[in-house]
């Protein structure tokens, strides 16, 4: 029997988090709820989960620090931040500390299962592929280690789950004109106004990891979206998943 999807719930909302974890594992999945970081950090540390769902304002431990630290010793696991703060500053301070996507309250529960399932999804059939890589150009990017090498093969970066999925979008779509729309459904599973704010800050990573390959030229077509450009003969040879 397979076990059940199991879920880090942190939320100092003793009341919100009850009914969550109630709801959620009223739907199959395995909840455990934690009410500040520091307690979270700690059952995190001990067990297995597949997903995170993050509160923001916690006590001993907020959220931005307890993802900062997740991410540090986990690059693959989905951070879904889950509060009641709405600006725009916080979501994309999410972002950058490792968040893969922010829902704010409230919010119904079939929009958080939704997004739940988008990420387990993506994420779950590759935590155990020890070939998931695959090449850019002259660039190697490790889904499972989620690092980037160089042509000589020295690591030069950092990159997050978000990313990977990305750059791969990018990759199988090269040379091709690609709407910002339609990189949103493809990637993040809805067009919005804060999806693409999040797009806006993983695209600005991306050019930091193909600067080290001058080939490889990120094209932004003003108003319409981009266009990955790399040389034909770096394109279907070099630039195939070596799964």
């Amino acid at each position: 029997m397979n076990r059940k999807t199991k879920i880090l719930l942190v939320d100092d909302d003793y009341y919100f988090g009850g009914v969550v974890k109630k709801q959620l594992e009223a739907k199959g999945y395995d909840v455990v709820l934690c009410f500040d970081g520091e307690i979270a950090w700690k059952r995190f540390q001990k067990e297995d989960f597949d997903i995170i769902l993050l509160d923001v304002m916690m006590p001993k431990k907020d959220g931005f620090t307890l993802a900062q630290e997740i991410r540090r010793k986990n690059g693959l696991i989905p951070i879904l931040f889950i509060t009641s703060r709405k600006l725009d500053e916080d979501r994309l301070e999410g972002f950058r500390q490792g968040g893969d996507d922010y829902i704010t309250k409230p919010f119904s529960m079939a929009e958080l299962e939704a997004r739940i399932r988008v990420f387990l999804k993506r994420t779950l059939p590759r935590q155990h592929d020890n070939k998931n890589e695959f090449k850019l150009g002259k660039l190697t990017f490790s889904a499972e280690y989620l690092h980037v090498k160089d042509a000589n093969g020295t690591i030069i970066g950092a990159i997050t789950p978000r990313e990977v999925q990305l750059i791969r979008y990018f990759k199988d779509n090269a040379n091709q004109i690609l709407k910002r729309e339609e990189i949103l459904l493809n990637v993040w599973g809805k067009d919005g106004f804060f999806s693409g704010r999040s797009m806006d800050v993983f695209i600005t990573r991306m050019r930091k990891h193909f600067k080290a390959d001058p080939q490889i030229q990120l094209e932004t077509l003003h108003n319409v979206g981009f266009r990955l450009n790399i040389p034909e003969e770096a394109g279907p040879g070099e630039a195939a998943d070596t799964e």
